[in-house]
């Protein structure tokens, strides 16, 4: 059963104005908010009324993974390019490469994978790790986080050409 926001408010029919907005686009979106406050229900809003909507949304929660599998995760791995690494795979970014990809709790990406996701904003390239070969993803970019990043930014702990980006 799928969860569907709800209100009538004029704060609720501004977020509604923003949704439509965002869906008949093909942008990066950054959606902001409180824990709770229902950024994942905004994101499939955006997926559900957008122009991908026939295609999966993909949804990775960032701190989850760990500082080292996220690059593996986000971009995939060679065969032999770590310890365990046995056989090559697939990343979220080729996974979702005709789709939606959400990317929850993009504040707390490190700086270097945060210049890497920066790459695929720009370009629509990255490499899985472990090789030099350019791959593509045209995967549309939904970020959400509950931090401050205008804050992150001044204290140097997220990028300012990433935060325009998303934002």
């Amino acid at each position: 059963a799928s969860v569907a926001l709800v209100g009538t408010s004029l704060a609720m029919q501004e977020v509604y104005r923003r949704i439509a907005i965002a869906a008949s686009t093909e942008i990066p979106v950054l959606i902001t908010g409180e824990s709770g406050t229902g950024k994942e229900l905004v994101a499939s809003a955006i997926h559900a009324h957008g122009l991908r909507r026939d295609k999966p949304m993909h949804r990775i929660a960032l701190p989850a993974l760990g500082e080292s599998l996220i690059e593996s995760e986000l971009f995939g791995h060679a065969r032999g390019a770590f310890t365990g690494a046995f056989e090559s795979r697939e990343g979220i970014f080729s996974v979702s490469s005709q789709g939606t990809l959400m990317l929850d709790e993009v504040g707390e990406l490190p700086l270097l994978q945060q210049v890497k996701l920066l790459r695929v904003l720009e370009s629509g390239e990255y490499s899985p790790l472990g090789t030099t070969q350019t791959r593509k993803s045209t995967a549309r970019i939904l970020a959400a986080t509950n931090a401050d990043l205008p804050a992150l930014v001044q204290a140097g702990k997220f990028r300012e050409d990433l935060y325009f980006r998303l934002a």
